[in-house]
């Protein structure tokens, strides 16, 4: 029988399930439950819990946790990710896996404590210094969560790589009913420091720069054509295309069953992995589209530009992408309805 288990919650009891016995963090709202139910749950599954003195400490800390093998994983909210940045970097410069959970809140800088999906850029461009990526997963449900976040620790494991949880404040703070799978079991990672030996990977010396590149370019290169997510329907024949992800990709997916139900032809793309971005949703496509709508829960428009730059690699490279943001909320079935008959008006201009 599924419980009733709020988001947060969902969030932290998931990771254990999937082997994760470390964890360090600095609390943040909307993220803070994360790691007041770990400070006593962790205890109960024989791992280790760490209130560490900043958002740069405990990613610092989870940086060694990883390189002695252990699944681990961090929380935070949007500036609190910020400052991970640093760390997050050197863990990609070594390949060191962890998980990241994002819950997203509102607004540049410290923003504020409503819900929104304003970190797409940092998140998807890897955030620090380089050019590096993070695995990026964005539920828009809880049992969904639950799901990915397993997902999200065999991919770091798989490619040496960090994946991060792009959730949002709502997806935390909302209840659903939800079920676990079993725990799992989860070995030291193989080659990982055990105190007998150090690794050269982790030091910055003595190390051929320019293989490690071709390495990695190679490897983002398999990860783009092996591990792309997302969900579709009614691509065949749309005259427009919504693409939404996360609470908004729920919203506009409803959005679209109804626009069917009064004779729009209109299809729904919703991107699970935000990184790799599922440009193979892009090809079912029917060829005689007439445009995409973006649709965003943020100011000025994120994804779109991800959209615009998978089309340029196709022969739908002339479609006109749209964008509609919605700041600080989740849009409603009415708001989107509306919004795509502006665009079959031709009320608002294509922003590619």
């Amino acid at each position: 029988m599924e419980d009733m288990i709020k988001g947060n919650h969902v969030f932290a009891e998931a990771a254990l399930r999937a082997g994760a016995r470390f964890y360090a963090g600095y609390p943040i709202t909307p993220s803070t439950e994360i790691m007041e139910y770990l400070s006593t749950r962790m205890d109960e599954v024989g791992g280790v819990y760490i209130q560490a003195e900043s958002e740069q400490a405990s990613m610092n800390i989870l940086t060694g946790a990883s390189a002695s093998g252990v699944r681990c994983f961090t929380a935070s909210s949007s500036v609190g990710m910020t400052l991970k940045q640093e760390a997050i970097s050197h863990m990609a410069d070594s390949d060191l896996p962890f998980l990241a959970i994002n819950v997203v809140r509102y607004g540049n800088g410290l923003g504020n404590l409503q819900t929104g999906q304003s970190d797409y850029y940092r998140d998807t461009r890897g955030g620090g210094s380089g050019d590096y990526r993070n695995f990026v997963l964005s539920p828009y449900s809880l049992q969904e969560s639950v799901e990915l976040i397993a997902h999200a620790f065999d991919l770091g494991d798989k490619y040496g790589m960090g994946a991060i949880l792009h959730t949002e404040a709502s997806l935390g703070q909302m209840m659903e009913p939800c079920s676990f799978p079993e725990m799992k079991t989860v070995e030291r990672r193989p080659g990982a420091i055990d105190g007998t030996h150090s690794q050269e990977r982790i030091s910055p010396l003595f190390r051929d720069r320019f293989a490690e590149a071709l390495e990695m370019k190679e490897r983002y290169k398999r990860a783009i054509e092996n591990e792309q997510m997302w969900k579709d329907e009614y691509l065949e024949d749309a005259d427009y295309v919504l693409v939404a992800y996360g609470l908004a990709g729920r919203s506009v997916m409803g959005a679209v069953e109804k626009l069917r139900a009064e004779g729009h032809k209109v299809g729904f793309i919703r991107p699970i992995t935000l990184w790799p971005f599922p440009e193979k949703a892009f090809a079912k496509v029917n060829p005689a589209v007439k445009g995409y709508i973006s649709m965003e829960e943020n100011a000025a428009g994120q994804m779109v530009d991800d959209i615009a730059l998978t089309l340029k690699k196709t022969e739908q490279r002339d479609k006109p992408v749209y964008c509609f943001t919605y700041a600080s909320s989740i849009p409603t079935l009415k708001r989107i309805k509306s919004d795509f008959i502006k665009v079959t008006n031709g009320e608002v201009k294509e922003v590619y």
